[in-house]
């Protein structure tokens, strides 16, 4: 097996297209979990999706630069070719010609794209769990609510309050006993309420 683990830390987003790409839910996330290598076989399987699918968006995502080749390896007699992101994390740089007011709207939308992804997997997830058995309860939770903030200040205290006191309840509860316990998922998400009022 060939594989190159080294995913430099900051990448400089200098194209439009890649801009575009970031913005795209499915794209995105993918990116998201390209911090090391991994084969379109293992995304589709980590994003509960179809290899085919996941192939296509690597081959878009390769095409503008924001993955590469990571090199291959061999699993059933077959090669499958590893894919890394060119970064940790992206920055857009000034060569594009966008505003400020541009780029934080890009980066803005970059963060809810990540939104629409979470909502999807969340979906597909779904699906899968209730394909899985027909008459089992399957042990799941969700849970809503509203809170008004000043300005952006308040809303990073409030994400950095809200991810401590998760790491500390996951960091109680969490039990990695393999083979007697079972892995649940567990997502936070955060956006402003349309002013439409949303749905109900």
């Amino acid at each position: 097996m060939k594989r190159n683990q080294s995913v430099p830390e900051t990448y400089i987003v200098t194209e439009p297209e890649q801009a575009a790409a970031l913005l795209h839910p499915v794209r995105s996330e993918i990116i998201s979990l390209l911090k090391e290598p991994r084969s379109a076989t293992e995304l589709s399987k980590v994003m509960n999706d179809s290899a085919q699918k996941v192939n296509y968006h690597l081959k878009a995502l390769e095409k503008v630069g924001l993955v590469t080749r990571a090199g291959t390896r061999n699993v059933r007699n077959l090669v499958e070719v590893l894919y890394k992101s060119v970064g940790k994390t992206f920055l857009l740089s000034d060569s594009l010609g966008l505003s400020q007011e541009t780029i934080q709207k890009l980066q803005n939308q970059t963060a809810l794209a990540h939104v629409l992804s979470l909502t999807d997997k969340i979906k597909r997830d779904a699906v899968s769990l209730m394909e899985e058995v027909e008459s089992e309860e399957i042990p799941s939770a969700a849970m809503e609510m509203e809170l008004s903030l000043l300005g952006k200040e308040e809303r990073k205290a409030f994400l950095q309050d809200y991810a401590d006191m998760l790491s500390e309840l996951i960091k109680k509860h969490h039990d990695p006993k393999q083979g007697t316990s079972r892995t649940f998922h567990v997502s936070m998400a955060m956006y402003p309420k349309p002013e439409g009022g949303g749905t109900a």
